[in-house]
């Protein structure tokens, strides 16, 4: 009986814990109208909006604000989804160990210095990866190497909603 009430304290601990660890922001995403002949289940990022669609049919898709690739770093085209983390650590790639020699090798899963926030969707082109952020007011720019950068409760959202094999289209 004794161990019982420690262990259920101790889970709400931790629960707690990592509760607080994982910044929630606001939940920036609506459900919009949405074209282009693309079928239901499939992500579409258009980068000129700064917007990421995950298509639902019937001409609607959820629609969230992102932070896209800096000037020069943007990239198009397709890839799938080959991954899904939670709480990811982070190797920084080559290019940006170059550009920042003075980061660790592994930034863990949960650090406040991870880039990486609360999810990451890694794709199939490159190194490129969907996921959230430690830093919102980066959202709504061109702030990264090339990966897609969205509020940590809208990618928490978008990674229940995706699977492995899922389609993604970048476009400018």
């Amino acid at each position: 009986m004794q161990f019982s009430r420690w262990a259920a304290a101790a889970s709400a601990a931790l629960s707690l814990v990592a509760t607080a660890a994982i910044p929630q922001d606001a939940q920036a995403r609506d459900i919009v109208g949405f074209s282009g002949g693309y079928a239901a289940g499939t992500v579409v990022v258009r980068t000129n909006e700064r917007s990421l669609y995950y298509v639902l049919g019937n001409g609607r898709a959820v629609r969230y604000p992102v932070g896209v690739g800096r000037a020069g770093k943007q990239w198009s085209g397709t890839a799938i989804i080959s991954g899904k983390y939670l709480r990811p650590a982070w190797t920084p790639p080559a290019e940006v160990r170059h550009d920042k020699p003075n980061l660790p090798n592994v930034i863990p899963g949960g650090s406040g210095r991870n880039p990486m926030g609360a999810a990451a969707l890694t794709l199939s082109q490159g190194e490129y990866a969907i996921h959230g952020t430690n830093n919102p007011g980066s959202i709504g720019g061109s702030v990264s190497y090339g990966c897609i950068r969205m509020y940590n409760a809208d990618i928490l959202d978008l990674y229940g909603r995706v699977g492995f094999g899922t389609p993604v289209i970048v476009t400018r």
